[in-house]
């Protein structure tokens, strides 16, 4: 087993290096996508409430408004945001080659994908790995699947959780292997597997896509912890800044009280702090290269966090997750962003 990890260290170390060139030659994303037109966003294929394009080819979903918020700070528009599917294998190298300014597909922040693949600029959701049975099973507890096949997408933080939940557990771990979360769903669904693991949320959108949800129960073990938030190239802080502040709008906005429907509105911004959020008393989207307002189009446009939650997996979605730990510092939860001052 230490082998194995030290084989694996290695190769992750060689990948790191193989993407310093790329990183270094766009040193300044902010520029590109100014000329451009459009902030591109590398995102997952289908996950309702996440990232998810209906039949007319719309996305919606939690990290589809953090990349349209993006797009309303640096242009004032929403619209100006395209959104490119990509799996889970191949989001790193297709980050580092450019081909999308921001990856924002449900992806765990951890130390060694910071170090290898980029800076995680923000956590947009809490979560943490579980598992899922059919009810008729009759199993209650992830410590029953001994030696049972576990449906599971390969080469994610979801296969090492498994691993070490196995093995800490001292149980026989049986996974069976899918390219990505969408084709593990499916194959749990078609009966290849006992169970499906990946993530909380990630469970509850696959569950609410299912011919009959109600004939699954997600079990009550949390198995890890999954803080899952934006990725940037590493090397260009100017955007890494823009990104940032962005989802950091967003929820100072909810903190203070302002949503899509007030920030507009004089009375509403009645505090120094809320004042210097929304640009009336001190400009300082010029640190960001951006101007005064960003933060009040982003609030116009796509609401605060708890608007984006509530619209996308909140209590009243198919998904039905209440905030728990995603609620704000102030109310019991983990949610909590740098004064903008």
């Amino acid at each position: 087993m230490r082998a194995f990890f030290r084989t694996r260290a290695l190769a992750l170390v060689t990948a790191f290096a193989s993407t310093l060139p790329c990183a270094a030659a766009r040193a300044d994303t902010l520029e590109a996508v100014r000329e451009r037109g459009v902030v591109i966003c590398g995102v997952n294929p289908d996950l309702p409430g996440f990232s998810h394009a209906n039949s007319l080819g719309a996305w919606s979903g939690l990290d589809v408004d953090l990349c349209r918020a993006v797009a309303s700070a640096v242009f004032g528009d929403p619209e100006a945001a395209e959104f490119v599917p990509v799996s889970a294998p191949e989001r790193f190298e297709e980050l580092a080659a450019g081909r999308f300014d921001v990856l924002v597909r449900n992806t765990t922040w951890t130390l060694s994908r910071n170090a290898i693949h980029g800076e995680f600029v923000g956590v947009n959701y809490y979560d943490g790995q579980g598992f899922m049975v059919p009810k008729r099973s009759g199993i209650q507890s992830a410590l029953e699947l001994d030696g049972l096949p576990i449906c599971v997408s390969r080469g994610t933080t979801t296969e090492l959780n498994a691993i070490d939940f196995f093995a800490v557990g001292n149980l026989r771990y049986r996974p069976v292997y899918f390219d990505d979360g969408v084709d593990a769903a499916r194959g749990y669904e078609a009966g290849e597997c006992e169970a499906l693991t990946t993530d909380r949320s990630g469970l509850a959108a696959q569950r609410a896509g299912f011919e009959r949800p109600e004939a699954h129960r997600v079990l009550p073990e949390v198995i890890s912890k999954e803080p899952l938030g934006p990725v940037v190239r590493a090397g260009d802080a100017r955007w890494a800044n823009v990104v940032r502040w962005s989802l950091a709008c967003m929820i100072n906005a909810e903190e203070m009280g302002l949503t899509s429907d007030n920030v507009q509105r004089r009375e509403a911004v009645g505090t120094p702090a809320a004042r210097r959020l929304v640009g009336d008393d001190d400009e300082l989207g010029v640190l960001l290269g951006l101007d005064a307002r960003w933060c009040a189009r982003i609030v116009r446009d796509i609401g605060n966090y708890a608007e984006s939650y509530a619209r996308n997996v909140g209590p009243e979605t198919p998904l039905a997750l209440e905030r728990g730990v995603n609620r704000l510092w102030t109310d019991g939860g983990l949610l909590y962003a740098p004064p903008v001052r």
